[in-house]
């Protein structure tokens, strides 16, 4: 058993395939042995009346026409389950009906089906008896039964074990498959190989698959390239343009309000700026350009930004209390670690309020920051998607959290959120 994305408990097909095996196994096992039995012994006892009949006609065709009435008492002498006795009225000339009769050999009561037949001796009217005894039909139909149990269940046994074989070598393909799709990163250069199958079913969906994740290839890197692209065409102009208002704020002749309305440009292109870096950032980080790894020390990383974000805070008095309690070398690329740190610092900055606090730890192979800010938990649904910002007032472009997230899938760290005694927490995992 498996559990989804919800939380719920999900069982694999196959095995929900055998548990309807076995439960109609169950189902014909439990119908069919009564009803088996039942149907023997009806046949049994058709075939012990027709017996009874047969006798019966034998003993009218053959015995009866020369029988006297001396010669009743030596044939019932002689005849073990025959008797002819005085005549017994009754409305039908022969009457079938079953009987018990104590064994002394045995000890017990022994069950008969037994005929009664009017027949004529000598002119006059007697009774024929005959019977036959059931207990040996008892013994037969219970071996049969028996017989017929267990090749029954070794039937069921066998079919369950043949389908449990031959349905898991079938599935083998598909879950071959789905074990690639499972690993598959769009971003990644690794394409899923999925293996031959002789089934028409599987066959077609490997194809599909493979034609849907070419194509789906094909559009993100056109996408990526176009990203990157155009951040590297919008660097020129968008450099001209911030040197042209630099230019502009330094000319002693502009008024107040062109100042004023300089200042506002600045700003505008400073947030184009960053937000053209970061896109073209997200676009090399996609681009697997950032692949050189050498081991990085997270505490040295900290402490070479701690004290430019430390200024940066004070001006809106904020604290920043910094807590190691083990250093963690890691293998992992020194730039993307220098903008994960600094990116973390600006998200605790930027969401923070005034008066209040930042903190860092290092422990249990975590990098943990905390701070104050907003008294509600964020919607953590969107909270590291693009673009996505936690406050709409705030300046930034909503790519922080975003780039975070990314540098932390690529090293295949986890990156959690948490919300607890007003303080915001943001975990990373190594």
């Amino acid at each position: 058993m498996v559990w989804d994305i919800n939380g719920k408990m999900t069982k694999k097909l196959l095995q929900r395939t055998l548990r309807n095996y076995i439960v109609f196994s169950f189902i014909v096992l439990i119908v069919s042995a009564p009803l088996f039995y039942f149907f023997t012994e009806n046949l049994y006892l058709k075939d012990a009346d027709e017996t009874l009949y047969l006798r019966r006609n034998e003993f009218v065709k053959f015995t009866m026409p020369t029988m006297k009435k001396s010669d009743i008492s030596i044939w019932n002498k002689i005849s073990k389950d025959g008797k002819i006795i005085n005549f017994k009225n009754s409305h039908t000339n022969n009457k079938l009906f079953f009987a018990t009769e104590y064994d002394h050999y045995t000890k017990e009561n022994e069950p008969y089906h037994v005929l009664e037949s009017k027949i004529l001796i000598d002119n006059e009217k007697y009774t024929l008896v005959l019977r036959v005894n059931l207990i040996e039909s008892e013994d037969l139909i219970i071996s049969v039964f028996l017989l017929f149990s267990v090749i029954l269940i070794l039937l069921l046994t066998g079919l369950f074990i043949i389908t449990k074989k031959l349905s898991s070598n079938l599935w083998k393909p598909f879950y071959d498959t789905l074990n690639q799709i499972e690993q598959f990163e769009i971003d990644k250069h690794k394409i899923p190989y999925f293996s031959e199958s002789k089934i028409e079913e599987f066959h077609r969906l490997n194809d599909a698959l493979s034609k849907l994740i070419e194509n789906n290839i094909i559009i993100f890197k056109s996408q990526r390239e176009f990203v990157e692209n155009a951040a590297h065409e919008l660097q020129t102009p968008l450099a001209i343009f911030q040197s042209t208002i630099d230019n502009l704020i330094q000319n002693p002749t502009i008024s107040q309000d062109q100042s004023e309305l300089l200042a506002q440009l600045n700003d505008s292109v400073s947030r184009l700026n960053r937000l053209n870096k970061n896109l073209l950032l997200l676009s090399k980080i996609d681009g697997n350009q950032y692949n050189s790894n050498e081991l990085v020390f997270f505490h040295r990383t900290i402490e070479k930004q701690l004290e430019f974000f430390t200024e940066q805070a004070k001006s809106r008095n904020i604290t920043i209390n910094y807590s190691i309690q083990e250093t963690i070398p890691l293998k992992a690329n020194p730039v993307l670690i220098e903008i994960l740190i600094s990116n973390l610092f600006l998200n605790a900055i930027k969401h923070n309020h005034q008066d209040g606090f930042i903190a860092i730890e290092l422990v249990n192979n975590s990098l943990i920051f905390s701070n104050s800010g907003q008294t509600k938990k964020l919607d953590t649904a969107k909270l590291f998607q693009r673009f996505s910002k936690i406050n709409p007032s705030t300046h930034g472009n909503g790519l922080g959290l975003a780039i975070i997230k990314k540098i932390s899938d690529i090293n295949n760290w986890s990156i959690t959120y948490d919300f607890a005694k007003n303080s915001h927490f943001f975990t990373i995992k190594f």
